[in-house]
């Protein structure tokens, strides 16, 4: 029924097209842009400084993002990021087909990444406005499933472009993608409620509230989460956890050529079962969460990925790798999906996007740390103890979750009635 209700829902069917569109363009992006700075300079070292301008974008955008999509409608948020994006990166094959300019580059990745992080904010926050919160659950299993596709073939596509026309064609490509997101969004419609930033204090200018939200957003969001019982077990949980996965990946790939001696060619089979691992995990994780619940679906999900880690590291045998690596992006995702759910059910709308920016910018903080740590122990020492060291500590987490509200088949019904308007600038608090 819940699947014939969002068929049904014309607004969420746009949206769905826009954001796989858009997920698309991003898909691009990380291939075209990186691939014409080697063409036009030759440098790694300057492929990695265009990646961490852009990390850098990110991390400051989710310092402030979340109080501007509160206080802004979130409608036309995502549409001017959308408009940003398609002038950003049109203007690349532009200037290039009459004059190469590197530092464009670097400024283009630099802006787009700040609408790249508000887009993302926007879009957790308008999917609570788009369906009913029973819903929830099965529109973000959809959407993500939508995004695995996106993720395997953009950076096909992008590939095969780039080798055929170049990788302006491929950033073109990418900037037309938005535009289309761009027309798509403005035949949705968000419920009321989107982007209401509440009144300002007695006697206080809207040009000063709006200051003022900048500058405590953030803080407000942290203190709706650690004051949120189920939401602070899963940030203080999920940091840990994002601390190894950001590197996963980079193992995999160690660990399939050097480790088990497979060439490039059995590398992309592999990587390709990855994601048709995370598409059908997103896929399910509405029914899954349905039957048995968000405690048993998230827990699962993570015992599921520290076995699958524990056998690969264990295992020296190629199918029995691809079937691993299929588990633990499953699992992975499955985790995902749920605990992105459970926010948008507990939290308040009008704090939702304030929230949402807290959480991913403290749990993700440390992730290129750790990245850094994990690939420098493979490089060292080899794959296999650092993967068992992973499947520990995600079974640890496991352990813990047992022990906090993380547990619960329905966490999100424990939780009190949102907070009162005149609390939620400062420090909402929301009792279990």
């Amino acid at each position: 029924m819940a699947a014939r209700s969002l068929r049904s829902d014309r607004n969420f069917t746009v949206f769905w097209a826009v954001q796989g569109l858009s997920e698309l363009g991003n898909a691009f992006s990380l291939v075209a842009v990186p691939l014409l700075v080697l063409h036009a300079t030759g440098s790694a070292a300057r492929m990695g400084l265009l990646t961490a301008i852009a990390g850098v974008g990110l991390i400051l955008t989710g310092l402030v993002g979340g109080a501007l999509v509160d206080r802004f409608d979130r409608r036309r948020m995502l549409m001017l990021c959308d408009a940003a994006r398609f002038l950003l990166y049109g203007t690349i094959p532009v200037v290039w087909a009459v004059d190469p300019q590197i530092w464009l580059l670097y400024v283009v990745m630099g802006f787009a990444s700040v609408f790249e992080m508000l887009f993302k904010i926007t879009y957790v926050t308008a999917v609570a406005n788009l369906v009913d919160r029973d819903l929830i659950v099965e529109a973000n299993g959809r959407l993500e499933a939508t995004n695995a596709v996106a993720n395997i073939a953009g950076p096909a596509l992008a590939g095969a472009v780039a080798g055929l026309f170049g990788p302006t064609a491929a950033i073109a490509i990418n900037a037309g993608s938005f535009g289309i997101s761009l027309l798509g969004l403005a035949f949705i419609r968000l419920r009321p409620g989107a982007g209401d930033p509440g009144r300002p204090a007695e006697g206080e200018a809207p040009r000063r509230a709006a200051l003022h939200d900048l500058r405590t957003g953030f803080r407000t969001g942290v203190v709706f989460l650690w004051r949120t019982p189920v939401l602070r077990a899963l940030t203080v949980l999920l940091t840990v956890t994002t601390f190894l996965v950001l590197g996963m990946t980079d193992v995999f790939i160690y660990h399939l050529r050097h480790g088990l001696g497979q060439d490039d060619e059995v590398v992309g089979y592999v990587l390709a079962l990855a994601g048709l691992g995370t598409l059908l995990a997103a896929a399910a994780t509405g029914y899954l969460r349905r039957t048995l619940g968000f405690g048993p679906c998230w827990t699962g999900a993570f015992a599921l990925a520290a076995c699958a880690v524990l056998v690969l590291g264990l295992v020296d045998n190629v199918a029995v790798a691809a079937v691993m690596v299929f588990l633990y992006s499953a699992g992975i995702t499955l985790a995902g999906v749920c605990s992105m759910s459970l926010r948008q059910q507990i939290t308040p709308d009008r704090l939702l996007g304030r929230v949402t920016s807290a959480f991913w910018t403290v749990h993700s903080s440390l992730a290129p740390l750790g990245a850094a740590l994990l690939t420098a122990l493979v490089g060292r020492y080899g794959a296999r103890g650092p993967l068992i060291g992973v499947a520990a500590t995600f079974l640890t987490v496991v352990l813990i979750a047992l022990f906090t509200p993380i547990r619960l088949r329905h966490p999100e019904r424990t939780s009190a009635p949102p907070v009162p308007r005149e609390e939620c600038r400062d420090a909402p608090e929301v009792r279990q």
